[in-house]
């Protein structure tokens, strides 16, 4: 028996919780709908720079910003990788260079001579 006891203890409770979010949720809705007809009221008493501070500082100018500062995130990480490229492409000086194609130059021109071939 005393289980059932507690088990309906745990549903009352329930219920009331349960009732008490419908009953929020209600005057949740009738708030927002007061706070609607309100901010319908006042859009006509808006002046002139009160709707541009609204529209153009409010709205546009965080989209703007998120898109300014995605665009510069992106160019630069694309010259990070642009310098990158160019830092590996001159890595090797150019004497350096210069040395391992004369190494391979004389053993193409070996293999050449190798094969019968000649030149002047």
């Amino acid at each position: 028996m005393e289980v059932f006891e507690e088990e309906r203890a745990v549903l009352k409770a329930y219920i009331e919780l349960h009732d008490n979010i419908i009953a929020l949720n209600k005057s949740i809705k009738k708030l927002q709908a007061d706070l609607e007809t309100k901010v319908w009221a006042k859009y006509p008493t808006l002046t002139d720079d009160e709707l541009k501070t609204l529209v153009v500082d409010d709205k546009w100018i965080a989209t703007l910003d998120a898109a300014v500062a995605t665009e510069m995130q992106r160019i630069s990480q694309r010259l990070t990788q642009r310098i990158k490229e160019l830092a590996d492409r001159y890595d090797t000086p150019l004497p350096r260079q210069l040395e391992a194609v004369k190494a391979l130059e004389e053993k193409v021109n070996a293999h050449l001579e190798k094969m019968g071939y000649t030149w002047k």
